[in-house]
């Protein structure tokens, strides 16, 4: 057989095994997410052999395919459709609470988690940062394919989606500020510190400068056809674009997927779309994203197999409560100017500060040579399985508890 079949086999067979857990979540009304962890650490640990799996678990996890796959193909799809999902006006007036966390929630946490891990867990300042930008954001695959189904208000679900969607860029920027110039920085003094603020605002600024640009180019394209499976392509172009693009020109693309994402879906779709189009375009991504989310937190879940955790319980033990007490204080005095929520929608919104397939696949991505690599996976892995099972599974309980059900 050739080499090209078989991972295509490999691949088709870890899609049906995802879609069957799909099924199965969805038919006894639980989180699809969730089940597809559990399914794939089930399939990853037990010493029964499956040869396709096993072979297929090899080939994603083993080699920077996994990385490629979430960040590159999927990343820019699930963000592309989320764009497409919010409006742009429930976006805007909560504004000011989204842009705290997204930016003053991300930076507290990044500090608190950086500096807590590199006293109390003797981490080096390079590898305790490092983690610490992979840990300050929420991760939009989990927290939109879990938190948006758990029966929230538009409030906080917009609040929530926001967050995601900002942040998961701000993060990646700090990952890489962090893992390749932290110690540059350091060694620079004031001047390294003006140095990191500036390749920052480089990296966000010129992500969002490209998302606009070419988000109202395409917009203006749509304005000229009355074409849905056209229009639905011209999105696709749009997402992948930009992202490419921007990254090229060494920018966030993700930011700049999630700028160009708002700017076609609220001018693009009022200029240039139709009823039908729109219907369109949001059951193609619906599709797409369904079969994205399926094998990624079914290939989260296989992954654990390569992860070592002998002898390092305390420290990961510790590395949970850290990362949980600064979502907490970064949450409180990142919304502290919102006077609309409350006591509850606050502690809501900390527990479904969730980690996921994003904090892997940049864990996945520093390289064999960068020191305190294994600690980073180690600790990585442990507080994204704590995040997504244990806070995945208590959320529609606790939204039950506290009396947050939408109306």
């Amino acid at each position: 057989m050739h080499e090209f079949d078989t991972v295509f086999i490999q691949v088709l067979v870890l899609l049906a095994i995802a879609i069957t857990v799909v099924g199965i979540a969805r038919k006894v009304k639980q989180p699809d997410t969730i089940a597809l962890v559990l399914v794939g650490l089930l399939l990853g640990t037990t010493s029964f052999p499956f040869p396709f799996i096993d072979q297929a678990e090899q080939f994603i996890t083993q080699s920077e395919v996994f990385q490629v796959i979430i960040i590159s193909l999927f990343l820019p799809i699930l963000l592309g459709d989320a764009t497409l999902k919010l409006p742009f006006h429930h976006l805007y007036k909560r504004k000011e609470t989204v842009i705290g966390l997204a930016l003053g929630g991300t930076f507290i946490s990044f500090v608190l988690i950086g500096f807590s891990t590199h006293f109390l867990l003797g981490l080096p300042l390079a590898v305790a940062f490092t983690f610490a930008a992979l840990m300050s954001a929420t991760d939009p695959i989990s927290v939109l394919s879990i938190f948006k189904s758990a029966g929230v208000s538009e409030k906080l679900s917009t609040i929530m989606e926001g967050e995601s969607l900002f942040n998961d860029g701000i993060a990646i920027v700090l990952f890489q500020i962090a893992s390749v110039y932290l110690l540059t920085y350091i060694d620079m003094g004031w001047a390294g510190l003006g140095s990191g603020v500036l390749l920052f605002l480089r990296f966000a600024v010129g992500g969002i400068l490209v998302g606009v640009i070419l988000g109202y180019l395409f917009s203006q394209v749509i304005r000229f056809y009355d074409d849905y499976p056209f229009e639905i392509a011209i999105s696709a172009l749009l997402f992948f674009g930009s992202y490419f693009i921007a990254e090229h020109i060494h920018v966030s693309g993700i930011i700049a997927v999630v700028a160009g994402g708002f700017v076609f879906n609220d001018y693009g779709a009022r200029i240039g779309m139709s009823k039908l189009t729109e219907n369109a375009i949001n059951t193609f991504w619906d599709v797409i994203t369904l079969i994205a989310n399926s094998l990624i937190f079914l290939i989260v879940g296989l992954e654990i197999r390569n992860i070592d955790f002998s002898g390092q319980w305390l420290t990961i033990f510790l590395a949970i409560i850290i990362v949980l007490l600064s979502r907490v204080v970064a949450l409180f005095f990142s919304t502290m100017p919102a006077k609309d929520l409350n006591r509850k929608e606050r502690i809501l919104l900390n527990w479904g500060g969730l980690k996921g397939s994003l904090s892997i696949a940049l864990a996945l991505s520093l390289p064999a040579s960068f020191d305190g690599r294994e600690t980073i996976l180690i600790l990585t892995f442990a507080v994204v399985l704590f995040s997504l099972v244990i806070q995945g599974l208590t959320i529609k309980p606790l939204i039950k508890v506290l009396g947050l059900q939408s109306k």
